[in-house]
């Protein structure tokens, strides 16, 4: 009878301390956890950013050929494409004549120049002659005069012939006459000097106006040879091209975008972590990595930098909590994680991949 009584009790014990022994074990494994993610902070909101570039056309035209695939990988300055440069050759060529004829133009105004100068010195050289002759005429006449006063005082008192007194009187009035002639072409000469100034000044406004015309023809020229290099497309980044949407004979416009290349090898995770568990996260702490798309893997990263604010507040509609109808959110802050080096990140992620990103706070 005692035999059968002590075999519950010792089920008893032992249920008990079986009882005890998995709460004790679920204790250690709670506080294992506990102390576990005090130090791992984890999210699953978590994807694969990268740097896209948006190829397009400078230029409008027709596409003349095609270089690039679909998900091919091209290396930067790589030919992508090539536009009809017939139209722009041609307005190449029409700027060309029009520079040349500006250029014509400019040497003629130099020749003008050349020679209104060389006239213009022939002038002065003819008006320091007007002067010299005017001198001279000054002191003949100066000279008759006092001859004609002489040949009058001795024609008074007869000691002259009246033929003598009047050849000094004609002599005095044909160097008068030849006095007034020098003046006159002195006034002449230098009237042409006026002249030929104002002519010099005329085409040096003009070689002016033609230098000017020749820079314009050259900037054109120049966008004019841009235009035609711009119909040459080529890869402004080394990636992989994505988003192709052109083919041969397809008339694109300036601007519109034509393909997409993904920097395979500039990648990054943005993870958007809540605001409670912000405050452990700080640049440079050790990141653990697991992609979705390739389970066991385990990429090694470091946190780069916290956003200024939280996801909601750079929303196309960001939140309006004036209303009054307020309701507390768990906001979310978005963490820029960097991989190492020495992480092959350009052979294993794709922009948009999802990934479980873990920061070990020490």
């Amino acid at each position: 009878m005692e035999e059968n009584q002590n075999v519950p009790s010792k089920k008893k014990k032992i249920a008990f301390t079986a009882f005890a022994v998995v709460i004790v074990i679920g204790a250690i494994i709670a506080v294992s956890y506990i102390r576990y993610m005090a130090v791992h902070i984890s999210t699953d909101d978590a994807f694969v950013e990268g740097t896209i570039y948006t190829v397009s056309s400078k230029v409008a035209g027709t596409v003349a050929a095609v270089y690039a695939k679909e998900n091919q990988f091209v290396k930067q300055g790589e030919l992508l494409a090539e536009l009809d440069p017939s139209d722009y050759a041609v307005i190449v060529k029409e700027v060309e004549a029009a520079l040349s004829a500006e250029t014509s133009k400019f040497s003629e105004a130099g020749s003008r120049l050349e020679a209104a100068s060389r006239a213009l010195n022939e002038y002065h050289a003819k008006t320091a002659a007007a002067k010299a002759n005017v001198e001279l005429a000054e002191a003949n006449l100066t000279q008759a005069v006092m001859d004609i006063k002489r040949a009058e005082n001795l024609f008074k008192n007869d000691a002259i012939s009246k033929e003598k007194y009047e050849k000094a009187q004609t002599n005095y009035n044909v160097l008068t006459a030849a006095k007034k002639s020098a003046q006159e072409q002195l006034k002449q000469a230098e009237l042409s000097i006026v002249t030929q100034q104002s002519v010099i000044k005329q085409v040096e406004a003009m070689r002016s106006s033609q230098q000017s015309m020749i820079k314009q023809k050259e900037a054109l020229l120049e966008a004019a040879t841009l235009n035609m290099g711009y119909t040459k497309i080529f890869a402004a980044a080394s990636g992989n091209i994505n988003k192709k949407s052109i083919e041969i004979g397809n008339r694109i416009q300036a601007g519109q975008p034509l393909m997409a290349i993904v920097a395979l090898d500039d990648t990054w995770v943005v993870a958007n972590y809540k605001e409670t568990q912000v405050s452990k996260i700080i640049p440079g702490q050790r990141v653990e990595i697991k992609v979705d798309a390739y389970p066991g893997k385990i990429l090694h990263a470091k946190v780069d930098s916290i956003m200024g604010g939280t996801g909601a507040v750079f929303s196309l509609f960001p939140p309006e909590n004036a209303s009054g109808h307020y309701v507390k959110v768990v906001q979310r802050v978005p963490v820029k994680i960097v991989l190492d080096n020495n992480t092959e990140n350009g052979s294993v992620l794709r922009v948009g991949m999802s990934v479980v990103p873990t920061v070990l706070v020490e």
